[in-house]
């Protein structure tokens, strides 16, 4: 039934603390009694919608995460047997991951709702430091004399000779374009040319610059933190390793929402949990006799994997098994 909210007053809950019995304050002005809950999710899957049944028959559509005023009174005071487990009040903060539900049974009749709360809080990573910057070493030189040191090291190969004729002409450090390229060169020097040494020089000219919100220019940095980090774990380096690692990482500080923050996390471990490693393409190259096209898309799958060893792996793919398929996949490139 609809109640005029003339002498009432309210508090404001979590749309996530909402409970069947609620007395909540309708978009209109009056208040209604909840009848029951639904939760609906966005097209990742992430929660997303309460939608909420009132005793009078309507419904009211909550963002999660909102705030909605409800009638200041004893926790179901009217209903001296009831019963209530589950959701938290603070289900918005909840580092619980399991589906709860709300239940309440009394002299109204009995009404339940099963609210899946909120995915748990990640961990809030710290960003780097100029400190953290700090501990990568400085090249020797200017950025094209360390271009040019790694070129001269491979005289007669075509993909390190064309790479390195672009970017000594001037190095720019806000073109994608010339970020790609420097990535580029650091995975042909290790991929294709096993050195190690001079693929992590070049590899450091892109491992300096911080995040600065451009996703396009990000993923040539990201490329390079993640070569980075499985040459000095395969050195035995695994500080550098690390300092790599959370450098790869710095997106992640950047979102000071809690909410946004994880949700951002719920969809970057799904991406982890299914990533894409480009089997039918693969399979299709080799059913094809397509070599080339075959090394590309295990270059891409090789990038990957390099990607989730940097993040410790995944739920789905062990860091150990990464390590082999790894190792697979470098095999079959450099073959």
């Amino acid at each position: 039934m609809t109640h005029s909210p003339a002498a009432q007053e309210f508090v404001e809950k979590e749309a996530g603390a909402l409970r069947v019995g609620d007395q909540i304050l309708l978009p209109g002005g009056s208040t209604a009694q909840i009848g029951s809950i639904d939760l609906e999710s966005d097209d990742y899957g992430a929660p997303a919608l309460l939608v909420v049944s009132t005793d009078d028959g309507g419904r009211v559509s909550v963002a999660v995460g909102s705030r909605v005023s409800v009638v200041d009174v004893p926790a179901y005071s009217a209903w001296d047997d009831a019963s209530v487990t589950g959701i938290d009040p603070g289900i918005a903060d909840s580092a619980s991951p399991e589906v709860t539900t709300a239940e309440v049974s009394g002299h109204a009749g009995q009404a339940s709702a099963v609210v899946p709360p909120l995915p748990p809080l990640p961990p809030v990573p710290s960003g780097p430091s100029e400190d953290d910057f700090a501990l990568i070493p400085e090249p020797s030189g200017t950025p094209e004399s360390v271009v040019e040191q790694a070129a001269a090291a491979h005289p007669g190969r075509n993909g390190v000779g064309l790479l390195s004729e672009r970017l000594t002409k001037g190095i720019n450090t806000k073109s994608g374009s010339c970020l790609r390229d420097l990535s580029d060169l650091a995975y042909e020097l290790y991929v294709v040319l096993k050195d190690p040494s001079n693929a992590i020089s070049v590899a450091n000219l892109l491992n300096v610059l911080p995040f600065d919100g451009n996703p396009g220019r990000w993923t040539s940095i990201e490329r390079s933190l993640s070569l980075s980090a499985y040459i000095a774990r395969e050195e035995g380096r695994s500080e550098l390793a690390e300092l790599y690692e959370k450098l790869l990482r710095a997106p992640e500080a950047e979102e000071t929402d809690p909410f946004k923050a994880r949700m951002n996390a719920k969809v970057r471990q799904r991406a982890l949990n299914e990533p894409n490693l480009y089997d039918k393409e693969i399979f299709r190259a080799m059913d094809n006799s397509n070599h080339e096209a075959e090394r590309e898309w295990r270059m891409l799958r090789l990038e990957a994997l390099l990607f989730l060893r940097a993040h410790g792996g995944s739920e789905t793919i062990a860091e150990p098994e990464l390590v082999r398929r790894i190792g697979n996949e470098l095999e079959a490139v450099r073959g």
